[in-house]
């Protein structure tokens, strides 16, 4: 049985769990849910199955902020919800889901899954098949698969975070709190469920979340869910690169990025995102055209206020400000042993490229634009003649030009390179050309000038006969 509380955010630390929360005491109402996510949750309790939302948007919406994200979990297997949506499909392999989709959006519907680590099969056998079919771990005890179904008690206790294990029930609309999150949403603070070395364990990725929720939320991280990440953010190697990919641009490109960066520098965990940047930045290099830091800060924040405002950003161009420094740096290498300025550039980026992709893999999808941006770094200087004009026209102008105004937000003396290619793309055809034509004489006048040679005098035949003779 559940106790009713008195109050949403109760102060008595004596309280006890679960706690439910009866619709007239909270404001999590239908109207702050996603229609197509209350069609998932009837639907499945028509069907005589429990349904309910879980975490973020729960979460969110009690912080203040506006939900977005509509998970729902039930006790039916992922085979049978799948039986009650034409329009759904069963995926996964680590965890079976099933996704719901109406038009661009996708409900996800998650059934309950038990605790596996509690679990201790009596007999080798049946420890053997939980393995082969059901749950499975990595020789680091990293969970592999987890497929193992149970009670909501069950799954409140696996989640991840205490804020995350609260649960909207359809049938009565009232708010569970299974682990305590609504005093540690009182505290402003993030608290792992269950011990936090065991947790990380399981999935070392907990620990990434742990900063993004710190960052997103302006929470602090609870001292015990704290104290083992710097000891255990090694555990990361063992993480695939591409989910690690994907975690990187949740990390970063979701408006709080500059934060993130602070944080996760902080807790020893970006060196195993972006090894080559962090061992960059830890040796203090620099240059008089680049200050690696004051550079990613920058890249960061123009990020930041772009995604604040409501206007996307390429993950490619998030990837290439990280990666800058790097290749900035190679590059200087790759002159010094004599390359020509363009192929240095080449190998510098192939170089950063192939030691990134161990870390997290970058799709070619990906990876191509970024050479074309710092590429283009290069190439924008020259805008003599024709060229101008052929550059507008690139498919990553725009982004190269933006790369480039960052760069000299960030202390980069390009001799006002941004200001010029800002008027050019504003400017009527016949500016353009005056545009073009100023920057051909600023080239001639900066050009070295040339030793004038004096002419040879020609000998006179005459002279040249008597010489002969």
């Amino acid at each position: 049985m559940v106790r009713k509380a008195t109050s949403l955010f109760d102060s008595d630390e004596s309280r006890q769990l679960p706690l439910e929360i009866p619709r007239d005491q909270h404001t999590f109402s239908r109207k702050n849910i996603s229609p197509n996510a209350l069609k998932v949750l009837y639907r499945l309790n028509e069907a005589g199955f429990d349904a309910y939302l879980v975490g973020g948007c729960i979460r969110d919406h009690l912080i203040g902020i506006e939900p977005k994200d509509f998970d729902v979990v039930t006790n039916a297997t992922p085979e049978e919800a799948h039986a009650l949506f034409s329009n759904s499909r069963l995926i996964g392999r680590r965890f079976k889901l099933v996704h719901v989709t109406y038009g661009r959006e996708i409900i996800e519907v998650s059934t309950f899954r038990a605790n596996t680590a509690a679990q201790q099969p009596a007999e080798p056998e049946q420890q053997k098949s939980l393995k082969n079919k059901d749950t499975a771990r990595s020789s680091h005890g990293i969970i592999l698969r987890d497929n193992v179904y149970g009670s909501i008690e069950e799954d409140a206790e696996r989640r991840d975070f205490s804020f995350n294990a609260l649960y909207y029930n359809i049938a009565d609309f009232s708010i569970n709190d299974y682990c305590g999150g609504l005093a540690d949403i009182e505290k402003r603070q993030i608290r792992i469920i269950g011990d936090p070395r065991q947790r990380y364990q399981e999935d070392p990725v907990r620990m990434l979340r742990a900063i993004r929720f710190a960052a997103k939320l302006n929470f602090s991280i609870e001292a015990e869910t704290a104290a083992p990440i710097k000891e255990m953010a090694h555990l990361l190697d063992h993480i695939p690169p591409a989910r690690l990919f994907e975690e990187v641009l949740k990390l970063l490109g979701s408006g709080n990025g500059v934060e993130t960066f602070k944080l996760l520098r902080e807790y020893g965990l970006f060196k195993y995102l972006f090894p080559d940047t962090d061992a960059l930045l830890k040796s203090g290099w620099q240059r008089k055209d680049i200050d690696p830091e004051a550079f990613i800060m920058q890249g960061l924040l123009n990020t930041d206020e772009r995604i604040q405002s409501g206007r996307s950003t390429a993950p490619y161009f998030l990837y290439a400000i990280l990666l800058w420094p790097s290749v900035a740096l190679r590059h200087e290498e790759f002159e010094k042993q004599g390359l020509p300025e363009l192929p240095a550039l080449h190998q510098a980026a192939t170089m950063v490229l192939d030691n990134q992709v161990a870390a997290t893999a970058i799709p070619r999808r990906f990876s191509t634009p970024m050479r074309e941006i710092w590429d283009l770094q290069f190439r924008l200087p020259k805008r003599y003649g024709k060229r101008a004009f052929t550059l507008l026209q690139h498919p990553r102008f725009r982004a190269a030009y933006d790369f480039l105004l960052i760069r000299e937000q960030s202390g980069t003396n390009l001799g006002g390179l941004g200001e010029w290619w800002s008027n050019f793309q504003q400017a009527p055809e016949n500016q353009q050309r005056d545009l073009i034509n100023k920057a051909d004489e600023r080239k001639a006048d900066d050009a070295p000038k040339a030793k004038r040679r004096r002419p040879r005098r020609r000998r006179s035949s005459n002279a040249k006969r008597s010489q002969e003779q």
